[in-house]
């Protein structure tokens, strides 16, 4: 109907926005087939990485089940005091990390290594000679990270009173680049489909929140600035995602980066859209605030990534001299040779 033309890899990485080769993935499952590794050390490597992703669900279903035990009872009362349903905990897989070494524990007591636990930074090695070593996340609210395919790679924890970091993040590790994957990208993919469109907030709580809300093509960064890599993915789902970042000056400056990470890497047809929402409020306050509808009105008044370029080269400055002109001038060649 549409005029579109191919065969059904390209209609499967058109479509669901899959790369070739995760497109020959989903086929193969759904025929019974296995994908012939190219040799035998690629092989072993897969073998590896699927025993690490089983590594990964195991403590997944081990904090989800702590959530709704009697060590969990503050953690789950924290989540639903920011206005979670069990709906929005289960599709999430949000879990808690108890005081202890439980999860070493347990994941021991199922056959994994402990080497590999350490590798996947679930369990910190013990500097001292007679301590054992411990659990890396500990009396923190649980928010898993999945790839595109929804393996669980990595965990953010966040504290649920005082304490520093209030947000702490798995490690690099052989599953998990903080730059290289978006929060909530599997969760978001069929709404990133239906819209032909994404949304990117800064938190784990601003995702789930907008989920809540019915607007489920939003993603966040992994507690970093936002990275290339995590631009060339946004550019796979959508020519042109929006930025939306909180109404204070921080959500300025992460709006600056984010442009100033763009420019080198534009390309035909590609660019950004910014949104500032107003009041200093989050989308997480927006949407509780005001509803979804006015935070869907919020978007329709997106600024470009060009507006932004010329909105910060001439705000607050007068040009009431050549000498004047001649900066702004050399300005804007600096960063169109970019």
């Amino acid at each position: 109907g549409c005029g579109a033309h191919g065969d059904v890899i390209n209609f499967l990485m058109h479509a669901e926005k899959l790369t070739f080769y995760e497109a020959l993935e989903v086929l193969a499952r759904q025929t019974g087939m296995v994908i012939p590794q190219a040799s035998e050390e690629e092989a072993k490597r897969a073998q590896k990485q699927a025993s690490l992703h089983e590594i990964m669900e195991k403590a997944c279903l081990f904090y989800e089940k702590q959530l709704f035990l009697p060590v969990g009872k503050q953690a789950l009362s924290y989540l639903q005091g920011r206005g979670l349903t069990l709906e929005e905990i289960k599709k999430f897989r949000l879990g808690y990390a108890p005081v202890g070494n439980f999860l070493r524990q347990h994941l021991l007591r199922e056959g994994c290594k402990e080497t590999d636990l350490i590798d996947l930074g679930l369990v910190c090695r013990s500097n001292e000679p007679h301590r054992e070593n411990f659990d890396y996340f500990r009396d923190r609210v649980l928010f898993s990270i999945a790839d595109r395919k929804g393996h669980i790679i990595g965990f953010g924890g966040r504290v649920m009173g005082q304490g520093e970091p209030k947000y702490l993040n798995s490690p690099e590790t052989p599953l998990f680049h903080k730059g290289e994957n978006l929060y909530a990208l599997y969760q978001s993919l069929a709404g990133i489909r239906e819209t032909s469109s994404v949304i990117l907030v800064e938190g784990y709580m601003d995702v789930i929140a907008l989920h809540k809300a019915g607007i489920k093509n939003a993603v966040a960064p992994l507690g970093t600035a936002l990275t290339e890599n995590q631009l060339y993915i946004l550019w796979k789902m959508a020519q042109e995602p929006i930025i939306c970042f909180d109404g204070d000056s921080a959500g300025q400056r992460a709006a600056d980066r984010a442009c100033n990470r763009a420019l080198p890497i534009l390309k035909p047809g590609h660019s950004l859209q910014f949104v500032w929402l107003p009041e200093g409020l989050d989308p997480d306050e927006f949407v509780k605030a005001y509803g979804p509808d006015a935070f869907l009105n919020q978007l329709k008044g997106a600024k470009s990534l060009f507006w932004l370029v010329w909105h910060r080269l001439i705000t607050d400055k007068n040009f009431d001299t050549p000498e004047k002109l001649a900066l702004l001038e050399k300005e804007i060649n600096e960063l169109t040779q970019q």
